[in-house]
């Protein structure tokens, strides 16, 4: 596990992402239910246009996603408190020095288990609450960030102020891991082929 000591959002982090699969992208890779996702070759071509002009294209960023970015550190306090634990906040983490892929989590703690926090909306938290467990849209970020880190376990927390917050462990799925790991191995082999494609172009 290689650790990227850097501030997230920052240049430095957004550089790092340049062409590389990321856990919050992983979906588009490899379904909730491990199959192989219809977003997957747009995602190439996205990485491989920013192979080739060295740039990390900008994203879709709303409102809603601006509020869960503020609101994130306030979580993290309460969930510290909730479990009497420290969160070691971190930039980057790739599983190994080839640096394939990556995932960014929201945390990690000393016991290696990582830390994931959504804020949602209120009734999409209600909905998080009323269902108990973590949401499918999140298992292969969730799944891919102990692929990449090698924990076992990662809890899962739903954040709204003034609501009971909802914090699920979720352990590591092996024969998922399998499946992504297979899936990133050929996604990368393909990436690399398109990008030389294009250079010879």
């Amino acid at each position: 596990m290689i650790i990227l000591d850097c501030e997230q959002m920052d240049h430095e982090w957004w550089q790092a992402h340049v062409g590389t699969p990321s856990a919050s992208n992983f979906s588009k890779i490899l379904t909730p239910t491990g199959k192989p996702s219809a977003s997957a070759r747009d995602y190439m071509y996205q990485l491989a246009g920013e192979i080739l002009t060295g740039k990390k294209i900008e994203t879709y960023h709303n409102a809603v996603m601006q509020r869960g970015i503020e609101m994130e550190a306030e979580a993290r306090t309460l969930y510290e408190l909730m479990f009497d634990v420290e969160i070691q906040q971190v930039g980057l983490i790739y599983p190994d020095e080839q640096r394939k892929y990556c995932c960014s989590p929201d945390g990690i703690r000393s016991d290696e288990i990582g830390f994931e926090v959504k804020c949602p909306l209120i009734h999409t938290h209600v909905s998080y609450l009323i269902a108990g467990k973590i949401p499918g849209t999140y298992i292969p970020q969730v799944q891919g960030s102990m692929l990449v880190t090698g924990f076992k376990r990662w809890d899962f927390m739903s954040y709204y102020p003034g609501l009971k917050p909802l914090v699920v462990e979720v352990k590591r799925d092996d024969k998922y891991c399998d499946l992504l790991a297979t899936a990133l191995n050929s996604f990368n082999l393909e990436l690399e082929k398109t990008v030389e494609k294009l250079k010879e172009g």
